[in-house]
This record gives C-alpha cells, sequence and structure tokens, in this order.
C-alpha cells in the first residue's frame, strides 16, 4: 500500500475489554493511519473506532506486538469500501486467527463480522 491512499473504516468489537479493542486498533493503524475515535474504558458491551480516511502511512499492517495480543475471542465488525474491508481483513489475518462469520455489500460500501481468536 502506498502512501497517501484514503481508506475509511468502522470498527466494532464485541466480546472483549477495551484492551483488546485497542489491541485490534493498534494492528490497524499501519495500514489505516490513527483512528478519529478509540475505544473507550472498561465496562463497555461495545467498543468502537473510526478511522477517518485520512492519509495512510505506507507500511504493513498485522504485526502486533505482545502488548497487542487478545486475552479472549472477539467478534469485529468492519465496515467501508470494498478495499478498506479488504485491507482490513487481510491486516487482522495476518495478526490473529480469523474466522469470517457473515458478510454484507452494497453499492459503495461493503460490512464483514470476523471472529478473532488470539
Amino acid at each position: 500500500m502506498t502512501s497517501g491512499t484514503h481508506l475509511a473504516l468502522t470498527l466494532t468489537l464485541t466480546g472483549g475489554s477495551a484492551a483488546d479493542a485497542r489491541a485490534v486498533v493498534h494492528t490497524l493503524e499501519p495500514v489505516f493511519g490513527s483512528p478519529d475515535t478509540l475505544p473507550g474504558d472498561d465496562g463497555a458491551t461495545v467498543y468502537t473506532a473510526t478511522f477517518g480516511g485520512g492519509d495512510a502511512p505506507a507500511g504493513e499492517g498485522g504485526k502486533s506486538s505482545a502488548a497487542d495480543k487478545l486475552s479472549t475471542p472477539v467478534t469485529v465488525t468492519v465496515q467501508g469500501s470494498p478495499e478498506a474491508v479488504r485491507q482490513a481483513d487481510e491486516t487482522l489475518s495476518a495478526a490473529f486467527t480469523v474466522h469470517e462469520e457473515g458478510a454484507a455489500s452494497g453499492d459503495q460500501e461493503q460490512e464483514r463480522e470476523l471472529r478473532l481468536e488470539p
């Protein structure tokens, strides 16, 4: 992926903690840049993050550090352009064990539900 690519992505995560949500976000940052919003504190049942489609840095995603490991399996929904959803799926698959749970496609947007395992 080259610098200057604009990919907007919305991510929701259920079934884990705020630390799990942040681990997923940190895994996506090398591809999508810093999110516009970060997952909140523990206690929520759904965590969200939005990557606004600004200039994403060049580089490879999916190389999570020891601090970016999941504590439990989580369900993640990614929504955006077909290219953004494809990039997110590839990036998450490089870092975690991923099982596709479902997908929906529209004219200009896709949504994919993924089960991530530590």
